[in-house]
């Protein structure tokens, strides 16, 4: 049997990319694809309960090094438990976050080194990294307030200011360009269904 394909979905605060895994799996499913949805921090009950410590608080509750060190505790979990069982049956993972998320949050937001987000990687994630990752991009002030005008600030993450979401976007920017084998910078602004296009295009071209 084939290895499945592993898809994931990035971008910051209210680029609507939690809606758009939805409909990316109910397209492939449409398809007749064998589909496992996933999030993270989350995907599997370790990693859910470390989700808790990790998005609930105040803002300063823990350093960017805690967070990643938790984030990372909680991917080891998810992969063994969801990810790689998923992969190895065949199926495809569609997760809403992965590592990228890592190395733009607690990397290039929170000022982590990325020789040490790379060494955790290597010894966690090491060979199971994504095929595709669709990088969802707004403006930021755009971003945020889709956030907060929808009710979606849920975390401590929305709370951190705009010196923070604006690197964070650079960081995400930044790993397209590091990674164009893998990543798909998708423009997230537009209706649900124009943005829905512009995904499923990128992937029919990436996977096909």
């Amino acid at each position: 049997m084939s290895r499945g394909i592993f898809i994931t979905l990035e971008g910051g605060e209210g680029t609507g990319k939690s809606t758009q895994t939805r409909r990316l799996v109910e397209r492939l499913r449409a398809e007749g694809r064998s589909v496992v949805q996933t999030r993270e921090p989350g995907g599997s009950a370790g990693a859910e309960a470390i989700r808790k410590l990790v998005v609930a608080g105040e803002a300063e509750r823990w350093s960017p090094r805690t967070e990643i060190l938790l984030m990372y505790a909680a991917r080891s979990d998810h992969l063994e438990r969801t990810i790689r069982p998923a992969l190895a049956a065949g199926d495809w993972v569609v997760c809403d976050r992965f590592a990228d998320s890592s190395r733009a949050y607690q990397g290039a937001g929170g000022g982590v080194p990325p020789a040490f987000i790379e060494q955790l990687d290597a010894g966690i994630v090491a060979d199971d990294q994504p095929d595709l990752t669709l990088v969802f991009d707004l403006p930021v002030e755009v971003g945020l307030e889709r956030a907060f005008g929808r009710g979606l600030f849920e975390t401590r993450f929305e709370s951190k200011g705009l010196a923070f979401h604006t690197r964070l976007r650079e960081g995400f920017l930044q790993i397209v360009r590091d990674h164009p084998e893998r990543c798909v910078l998708i423009d997230a602004d537009g209706d649900e269904d124009s943005v829905e296009a512009r995904v499923w295009a990128a992937v029919q071209a990436r996977t096909s």
